[in-house]
């Protein structure tokens, strides 16, 4: 399994709309072949500290959704107006061996 881990951390005062806009996603990664699941988070007491997991089959599956018409459409939804702190964001790949 292979795990996609992005990291950002919100700079203007938008953590209920970027949180409604994950809650109202239009789910197109779901039919991606090879996705498996998706989280997101925030740490306990830094709301606007988000985490984005997206859990798929293997590796090869996760690039060709994130080349793909539907990687750029499912991000039309972020909220106007969202501001990040660049040096805060981040995306990790990892590889999953033990359950």
């Amino acid at each position: 399994m292979f795990v996609a881990i992005s990291k950002f951390t919100i700079a203007n005062d938008m953590v209920d709309e970027v949180r409604a806009a994950f809650q109202a996603r239009p789910h197109l990664v779901d039919a991606e072949a090879g996705f498996l699941r998706m989280e997101v988070m925030s740490p306990s007491g830094l709301p606007r500290e988000v985490w984005l997991l997206t859990y798929w089959q293997d590796e090869a599956s996760f690039r060709a959704w994130h080349k793909s018409h539907s990687y750029q459409k499912s991000h039309h939804a972020i909220p106007k107006g969202l501001k990040l702190i660049p040096e805060d964001t981040e995306l990790r790949f990892f590889e999953v061996f033990a359950h």
